[in-house]
Protein backbone atom coordinates (compact mmCIF):
# COMPACT_ATOMS: atom_id res chain seq x y z
CA UNK A 1 0.00 0.00 0.00
CA UNK A 2 1.19 3.51 -0.79
CA UNK A 3 0.18 6.43 1.40
CA UNK A 4 0.49 9.88 -0.18
CA UNK A 5 0.11 13.08 1.83
CA UNK A 6 -1.27 16.19 0.19
CA UNK A 7 -1.60 19.70 1.58
CA UNK A 8 -2.99 19.95 5.12
CA UNK A 9 -5.15 16.90 5.97
CA UNK A 10 -5.72 15.24 2.61
CA UNK A 11 -4.22 11.75 2.18
CA UNK A 12 -4.56 9.01 -0.43
CA UNK A 13 -4.24 5.24 -0.06
CA UNK A 14 -3.38 3.27 -3.20
CA UNK A 15 -2.26 -0.32 -3.74
CA UNK A 16 -2.62 -0.21 -7.52
CA UNK A 17 -6.20 -1.47 -7.48
CA UNK A 18 -7.89 -0.27 -4.27
CA UNK A 19 -7.84 3.49 -3.72
CA UNK A 20 -9.37 5.84 -1.17
CA UNK A 21 -8.89 9.54 -0.31
CA UNK A 22 -9.55 11.18 3.06
CA UNK A 23 -10.41 14.88 3.47
CA UNK A 24 -9.80 16.59 0.12
CA UNK A 25 -10.01 20.14 1.48
CA UNK A 26 -9.84 23.72 0.28
CA UNK A 27 -6.29 24.40 1.51
CA UNK A 28 -4.87 22.44 -1.43
CA UNK A 29 -3.47 24.49 -4.32
CA UNK A 30 -5.06 24.42 -7.78
CA UNK A 31 -4.78 21.04 -9.44
CA UNK A 32 -3.66 19.13 -6.36
CA UNK A 33 -7.06 17.69 -5.49
CA UNK A 34 -7.60 16.72 -9.13
CA UNK A 35 -4.44 14.62 -8.90
CA UNK A 36 -5.35 13.25 -5.47
CA UNK A 37 -8.82 12.16 -6.62
CA UNK A 38 -7.75 10.79 -10.02
CA UNK A 39 -8.89 7.18 -10.36
CA UNK A 40 -10.37 7.14 -6.86
CA UNK A 41 -13.86 5.71 -6.38
CA UNK A 42 -14.03 6.18 -2.59
CA UNK A 43 -13.73 9.35 -0.50
CA UNK A 44 -13.95 9.63 3.28
CA UNK A 45 -14.77 12.96 4.93
CA UNK A 46 -14.10 13.41 8.65
CA UNK A 47 -16.22 16.55 9.07
CA UNK A 48 -17.77 19.54 7.33
CA UNK A 49 -15.12 22.26 7.72
CA UNK A 50 -13.82 23.51 4.36
CA UNK A 51 -10.17 22.70 5.06
CA UNK A 52 -11.33 19.06 5.03
CA UNK A 53 -14.10 19.26 2.44
CA UNK A 54 -13.87 21.03 -0.92
CA UNK A 55 -17.33 20.47 -2.39
CA UNK A 56 -16.38 21.90 -5.80
CA UNK A 57 -13.50 19.43 -6.10
CA UNK A 58 -15.78 16.53 -5.17
CA UNK A 59 -18.42 17.63 -7.68
CA UNK A 60 -15.80 17.80 -10.43
CA UNK A 61 -14.45 14.37 -9.51
CA UNK A 62 -17.98 12.91 -9.43
CA UNK A 63 -18.77 14.42 -12.84
CA UNK A 64 -15.64 12.75 -14.25
CA UNK A 65 -16.24 9.36 -12.56
CA UNK A 66 -19.71 7.89 -12.18
CA UNK A 67 -18.37 5.31 -9.68
CA UNK A 68 -17.16 7.83 -7.10
CA UNK A 69 -18.86 7.47 -3.70
CA UNK A 70 -18.47 9.48 -0.49
CA UNK A 71 -18.69 8.27 3.13
CA UNK A 72 -19.12 10.98 5.78
CA UNK A 73 -21.09 12.13 8.85
CA UNK A 74 -24.79 12.74 8.21
CA UNK A 75 -24.40 16.54 8.23
CA UNK A 76 -21.93 16.25 5.36
CA UNK A 77 -23.93 13.76 3.29
CA UNK A 78 -27.04 15.94 3.63
CA UNK A 79 -25.09 18.83 2.15
CA UNK A 80 -23.59 16.74 -0.64
CA UNK A 81 -26.94 15.19 -1.56
CA UNK A 82 -28.10 18.70 -2.47
CA UNK A 83 -25.62 18.59 -5.36
CA UNK A 84 -26.91 17.11 -8.61
CA UNK A 85 -23.59 15.38 -9.31
CA UNK A 86 -23.34 13.82 -5.83
CA UNK A 87 -26.98 13.05 -5.04
CA UNK A 88 -27.42 9.34 -4.26
CA UNK A 89 -23.68 8.77 -4.14
CA UNK A 90 -23.11 9.22 -0.41
CA UNK A 91 -23.32 7.05 2.70
CA UNK A 92 -23.76 8.41 6.22
CA UNK A 93 -21.43 6.97 8.84
CA UNK A 94 -21.82 6.74 12.61
CA UNK A 95 -19.10 6.18 15.23
CA UNK A 96 -18.47 2.47 15.76
CA UNK A 97 -19.43 1.47 12.21
CA UNK A 98 -17.21 -0.65 9.97
CA UNK A 99 -17.59 -0.79 6.21
CA UNK A 100 -15.70 -1.24 2.95
CA UNK A 101 -14.75 1.77 0.85
CA UNK A 102 -12.87 1.50 -2.41
CA UNK A 103 -11.58 -1.93 -1.53
CA UNK A 104 -10.37 -0.95 1.93
CA UNK A 105 -11.76 -2.04 5.29
CA UNK A 106 -12.66 1.11 7.27
CA UNK A 107 -13.76 1.62 10.88
CA UNK A 108 -15.11 4.90 12.26
CA UNK A 109 -14.34 6.32 15.71
CA UNK A 110 -15.10 9.44 17.73
CA UNK A 111 -18.18 11.47 16.89
CA UNK A 112 -17.30 15.02 17.95
CA UNK A 113 -14.94 17.73 16.75
CA UNK A 114 -12.46 18.97 19.33
CA UNK A 115 -13.61 22.07 21.19
CA UNK A 116 -12.32 25.32 19.68
CA UNK A 117 -14.25 27.70 21.94
CA UNK A 118 -17.60 27.69 23.75
CA UNK A 119 -18.86 30.36 21.32
CA UNK A 120 -18.17 28.18 18.27
CA UNK A 121 -20.76 25.49 17.45
CA UNK A 122 -19.58 21.90 17.77
CA UNK A 123 -19.80 19.65 14.69
CA UNK A 124 -19.62 15.92 14.16
CA UNK A 125 -16.16 14.51 13.46
CA UNK A 126 -15.16 10.95 12.64
CA UNK A 127 -11.75 9.35 12.80
CA UNK A 128 -11.13 6.60 10.24
CA UNK A 129 -8.97 3.50 10.61
CA UNK A 130 -8.09 2.29 7.11
CA UNK A 131 -6.91 -1.23 6.35
CA UNK A 132 -6.87 -2.00 10.07
CA UNK A 133 -3.57 -0.12 10.21
CA UNK A 134 -3.64 3.63 9.51
CA UNK A 135 -5.67 6.05 11.64
CA UNK A 136 -6.73 9.55 10.54
CA UNK A 137 -8.47 11.25 13.49
CA UNK A 138 -9.76 14.29 11.61
CA UNK A 139 -10.09 17.22 14.02
CA UNK A 140 -9.94 15.33 17.28
CA UNK A 141 -7.66 13.48 19.64
CA UNK A 142 -10.00 10.51 20.07
CA UNK A 143 -8.02 7.34 20.77
CA UNK A 144 -9.44 4.26 19.00
CA UNK A 145 -10.07 1.14 21.07
CA UNK A 146 -7.89 -0.96 18.76
CA UNK A 147 -4.14 -1.08 18.00
CA UNK A 148 -2.90 1.45 15.45
CA UNK A 149 0.16 0.68 13.34
CA UNK A 150 0.44 4.14 11.78
CA UNK A 151 -1.01 7.42 13.05
CA UNK A 152 -1.66 10.57 11.03
CA UNK A 153 -1.43 13.09 13.85
CA UNK A 154 -2.94 16.61 13.59
CA UNK A 155 0.21 18.70 13.99
CA UNK A 156 -1.38 22.10 14.62
CA UNK A 157 -4.89 23.51 14.94
CA UNK A 158 -6.92 26.31 16.57
CA UNK A 159 -8.25 23.62 18.91
CA UNK A 160 -4.95 22.17 20.14
CA UNK A 161 -1.60 22.85 21.76
CA UNK A 162 1.69 21.01 21.36
CA UNK A 163 1.32 19.12 24.62
CA UNK A 164 -2.00 17.66 23.47
CA UNK A 165 -0.44 16.58 20.17
CA UNK A 166 2.28 14.73 22.06
CA UNK A 167 -0.19 13.22 24.53
CA UNK A 168 -2.28 11.89 21.64
CA UNK A 169 0.72 10.10 20.13
CA UNK A 170 1.68 8.68 23.54
CA UNK A 171 -1.90 7.46 24.12
CA UNK A 172 -2.22 5.81 20.70
CA UNK A 173 1.41 4.57 20.75
CA UNK A 174 1.69 3.70 17.06
CA UNK A 175 4.86 2.30 15.52
CA UNK A 176 4.88 4.98 12.82
CA UNK A 177 3.71 8.61 12.91
CA UNK A 178 3.22 11.11 10.08
CA UNK A 179 1.78 14.59 10.36
CA UNK A 180 -1.43 16.04 8.93
CA UNK A 181 -3.33 19.26 9.65
CA UNK A 182 -0.19 21.36 9.18
CA UNK A 183 -1.47 23.89 6.64
CA UNK A 184 -1.41 26.85 9.03
CA UNK A 185 2.19 26.36 10.21
CA UNK A 186 5.27 27.95 8.69
CA UNK A 187 8.55 26.03 8.35
CA UNK A 188 9.83 27.11 11.77
CA UNK A 189 6.69 25.98 13.53
CA UNK A 190 6.72 22.66 11.69
CA UNK A 191 10.33 22.01 12.67
CA UNK A 192 9.63 22.87 16.30
CA UNK A 193 6.65 20.53 16.72
CA UNK A 194 8.31 17.82 14.61
CA UNK A 195 11.32 17.89 16.90
CA UNK A 196 9.12 17.20 19.91
CA UNK A 197 7.30 14.40 18.07
CA UNK A 198 10.56 12.78 17.05
CA UNK A 199 11.75 12.82 20.66
CA UNK A 200 8.51 11.40 22.06
CA UNK A 201 8.07 8.63 19.49
CA UNK A 202 11.71 7.56 19.78
CA UNK A 203 11.38 7.34 23.56
CA UNK A 204 8.68 4.62 23.37
CA UNK A 205 10.25 2.83 20.37
CA UNK A 206 8.22 4.38 17.54
CA UNK A 207 9.32 6.49 14.60
CA UNK A 208 8.19 9.91 13.35
CA UNK A 209 8.62 10.72 9.66
CA UNK A 210 7.19 14.05 8.41
CA UNK A 211 5.87 14.04 4.84
CA UNK A 212 5.89 16.96 2.43
CA UNK A 213 2.82 17.60 0.22
CA UNK A 214 2.90 15.05 -2.60
CA UNK A 215 5.34 12.76 -0.79
CA UNK A 216 4.52 9.06 -0.49
CA UNK A 217 5.53 6.24 1.82
CA UNK A 218 5.16 2.51 1.23
CA UNK A 219 3.33 0.76 4.05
Amino acid sequence: MRLTKYTHSCVRFDDGEARVVIDPGSFSPDGELTAALDGVHAVLITHEHPDHLDVDALEAAAAADDQLHVWAPAAVTARLDASASLRGRTSSVEPGESFEAGGWAVSAFGGQHALIHSSIPMVTNLGYLVGEAVYHPGDSFVVPEVPVERLLVPLHAPWSKVGEVLDHVIAVRPRHVHQVHDGLLNERGTRLVSGHLDRVTTRYGGAYAPLAPGESVEL
